[in-house]
């Protein structure tokens, strides 16, 4: 059916034009999936549906699902990068290369009370000042911290109208503790206005001359322990400058990226200069990218799509292919020449370095919590014989009470490590009453089903191991769903020991022992611990529900309507039993006699 799929696919391919466009990927739902443009459209898209030798993994799994497609003929390569900016923007494919970055802009508030504080914002929400925005949080905690080292501010909600004995802060000198009532508003307000005049100098270094002369003033004055908190104030400022220095570069404002590859995993690393000093830092982690030239070509046009705070300059590490075509679509949005610059020498080739660095640093973080589990599937991979090292793993399990609330959870496990969002609950509906083995038939039936739909995530990729909670007789309950659905997947039951402890994988050949391979081992414990958990929460909660509704059930005049409605607003049985009769009157249908009975009824147990 599949190499049918490909060869209408690739026949309609075989009739596109030569020319510049965009191509959309739709899965069988006629959800899009991928997102391409091209200089020429029938070039491009043929090689799709040819020989898949030379894809990618990710590519060959993309092709797999793609049931459909349209095309756009646009004017010239530049248009086409434009609407596939757009439309990547607009629909999020599952397969193109797509940034997490649901974080937002990030400020500094300068509250607007009496007593103003400076605080860490995620937004702009009511009359107070901010400083910013900045794209993460870095610079703007970094910030903070350095203001809190320098300025000795509070960070509390106390009222310093009111004395209050200091907090730990004051004695550990992190604080100059305004709520001792020694500090005057007028002197507390001065140190806010340095302390803003301090985030908004592009040279912290600035502020020394103005601050020394009013430690010269308060000297003179003999105001000693205020001329002290400034000369500790510029000394500080004066450190902090030497460190900054580090990071200061000769043009006001540039993008610095560098980019680190292991297997098929990148981590794009960010600096942005502003004001000649670095402003914002950020990194981003990508999966399924193999080399510099894809990576780029993608990564340029959502990381500026917001237009906004895009520089003329922006340093990188390595070339790539459409560079002149992001240069052109950036001076676009942006209203000016942006240039990328890849430096030789000096100043600028050490700031690509330190990013390189950075990016390094931030991938060999990440490669150290997945090598151990590489290793695990890698050692499980041998153990059980598989053509390659499964990293996406489904595993099923079944919960009940003597056949009551049958339910099922599959768990996804990605290189080795949960992935949660994938996770998903079945309640047995082909039959009554306690059968494991029709119930994983079933489960699995309606899974691949959802594959052939293509709608759910968690459902649009085939997994490279199958494992059930569960012996051979598990195993071979779902083998002829699969037969029937044509898809072949690796299955193999996880066997337990007294004490619920994975002691064998089972398999058609006959039990194959895990503890001796210790790594192995632990990551099927660690698999088949997790489906029972959440497999038996689901069920838990369902009894919970159902005996809940029982109770209330019970009550006289109660149905199942009004119950629910007891329950979505007190929340618990609990909160139901102790709120009083004109709490419960407020619910939705609930009379006075209700309540009376609903009263009544819980006095008496």
């Amino acid at each position: 059916m599949q190499n049918e799929n490909l060869k209408v696919l690739k026949s309609k391919a075989n009739r596109l034009p030569k020319l510049p466009g965009v191509y959309i990927m739709k899965s069988k739902s006629g959800k899009i999936i991928y997102i391409g443009k091209a200089k020429q459209l029938k070039y491009r898209v043929t090689q799709y549906f040819g020989s898949g030798n030379n894809h990618t993994e990710k590519v060959r799994q993309m092709v797999l699902n793609v049931a459909d497609f349209e095309y756009v003929i646009c004017d010239s390569e530049f248009e086409a990068l434009v609407l596939e900016s757009s439309l990547i923007k607009q629909h999020q494919p599952k397969y193109n290369i797509l940034l997490k970055d649901d974080k937002g802009y990030h400020y500094i508030k300068i509250t607007n009370e009496k007593w103003r504080k400076i605080q860490f914002s995620h937004q702009m929400n009511d009359k107070a000042t901010y400083i910013g925005p900045y794209y993460s949080s870095y610079v703007v905690k970094d910030t903070l911290d350095c203001v809190r080292s320098i300025f000795k501010l509070p960070d509390c909600s106390r009222n310093f109208d009111k004395y209050s004995k200091p907090c730990l802060n004051f004695h550990i000198g992190k604080c100059f503790a305004p709520c001792r009532g020694k500090t005057s508003l007028a002197e507390y307000n001065e140190t806010v206005d340095s302390a803003i005049s301090f985030i908004k100098s592009s040279d912290a270094t600035k502020i020394i001359p103005e601050l020394t002369a009013k430690m010269q003033k308060a000297s003179d004055a003999l105001e000693f322990e205020y001329a002290a908190k400034l000369r500790d104030r510029i000394s500080a400022i004066k450190k902090l400058g030497e460190k900054q220095k580090v990071v200061m570069c000769s043009y006001d404002n540039q993008d610095v990226f560098a980019s680190a590859f292991l297997g098929d995993i990148a981590c794009v690393s960010v600096f942005n200069f502003r004001n000649g000093r670095l402003n914002d830092k950020n990194h981003y982690f990508v999966d399924s990218v193999f080399d510099k030239n894809e990576l780029y070509g993608a990564f340029f046009e959502q990381y500026y799509s917001r237009g906004d705070n895009i520089p003329k300059r922006i340093l990188l590490d390595s070339d790539f292919s459409d560079k002149d075509l992001i240069c052109e679509w950036l001076g676009k949005i942006s209203g000016k020449k942006v240039n990328f610059v890849i430096p030789r020498a000096g100043e600028q080739k050490k700031l690509v370095e330190m990013c390189l660095k950075n990016a390094g640093d931030n991938l060999t973080e990440k490669s150290k919590s997945s090598g151990k589990e590489m290793s695990a599937l890698n050692e499980l991979s041998k153990l059980l014989g598989l053509k390659a090292v499964p990293r996406i793993i489904e595993s099923y399990d079944i919960s009940h009470t003597s056949g009551d609330e049958n339910v099922a959870g599959m768990i996804v496990f990605k290189d080795g490590q949960p992935l949660k969002r994938c996770y998903r609950r079945f309640k047995i509906k082909s039959f009554m009453g306690a059968d494991d083995y029709r119930s994983m038939a079933e489960v699995m039936n309606r899974r691949l089903f959802e594959y052939e739909k293509g709608e759910d995530e968690a459902f649009t990729t085939i997994p490279d191991l199958i494992l059930l909670d569960g012996g051979i007789g598990q195993v071979n309950a779902v083998m002829p769903v699969l037969n029937n659905h044509k898809i072949d997947i690796p299955v193999f039951g996880m066997v337990k020991d007294s004490k619920h402890k994975t002691r064998a994988i089972a398999a058609n050949g006959g039990d194959i022992t895990v503890k001796s391979n210790r790594q192995a081992f632990t990551l099927l414990n660690k698999i088949q611990e997790e489906v029972h958990r959440f497999a038996i929460s689901y069920h838990r909660n369902l009894r919970s529900k159902k005996m809940i509704y029982s109770q209330l059930l019970d009550i006289e005049g109660i149905g199942e309507k009004k119950a629910k409605e007891l329950l979505i607003y007190f929340k618990t049985i609990e909160n139901i039993k102790n709120a009083t009769q004109s709490e419960l009157k407020t619910v939705k249908g609930i009379s006075d006699i209700n309540a009376k009975r609903i009263i009544e009824y819980f006095a008496d147990k």
